[in-house]
Order: C-alpha cells, then sequence, then structure tokens
C-alpha cells in the first residue's frame, strides 16, 4: 500500500488565510506558509502569542522581528525561528516575502488569523 499523504502544492493555487497569507503543503505535524510582497509598515503590530512552534527563511525586502526583549534585523538569506509561546511581533521595512514552517500546523481551528 502506499502513502497517500504525499501532496504536491503549487502556490499559484493556494488558498489565502484573512492576514495575506498562502498556505502551502501541509502534513498532520508540520505545515508552511508564504508571506508574499508583505507591505512596509510604520510601527509593528502589537505583540502576540502562539501556540505553535514557526521558523522562516526571508526570500526578500527586510523586516524587524521583535521578540521577547530583543530586535532581530530579517534580510534575504536569513533565517529564524519563534519558540511557541514567545511574545513576538513584526515590523516590515522593505517589500517582504519569506517562507514559514509551523509545527503544529499553524492553520488548524483557525489559529494563525489573529
Amino acid at each position: 500500500m502506499s502513502d497517500t499523504s504525499v501532496k504536491k502544492v503549487d502556490s499559484t493555487n493556494s488558498p489565502k488565510g484573512q492576514l495575506g497569507q498562502k498556505y502551502l503543503a501541509s502534513g498532520k505535524s508540520l505545515s508552511m506558509r508564504l508571506w508574499e510582497n508583505e507591505e512596509p509598515t510604520s510601527e509593528a503590530k502589537p505583540p502576540a502569542t502562539r501556540e505553535y512552534e514557526t521558523v522562516g527563511y526571508v526570500i526578500k525586502g527586510k523586516a524587524e522581528l521583535h521578540i521577547e526583549g530583543q530586535m532581530i534585523l530579517l534580510e534575504p538569506g536569513n533565517s529564524w525561528v519563534v519558540p511557541k509561546g514567545s511574545s513576538h511581533t513584526y515590523k516590515i521595512l522593505e517589500s517582504f516575502t519569506a517562507v514559514e514552517a509551523t509545527s503544529p500546523p499553524a492553520q488548524v481551528h483557525g489559529r494563525d488569523e489573529d
């Protein structure tokens, strides 16, 4: 019997979340999403905590990750980790494109829509 959980996802047809993220491949314990051409913001959003761990990779643009009292500049080629339960926010400095993976999947029960 072959594994039927293997999927191919074409981002041009991916569903979009309320925050603008595109949902990419998703398994039982891990999912990916794409933030594409996010526009610069004058201020960071209020900090939030999430019930999932996030790792990301910057494709283009610049952003600040504010996490637990630290500020980390994110530029193309950088990757980052936001541990589960960490207070954090982002401030977009230049049109920003990044891929993130979350564990468990962020979109389960709409957890990444606030």
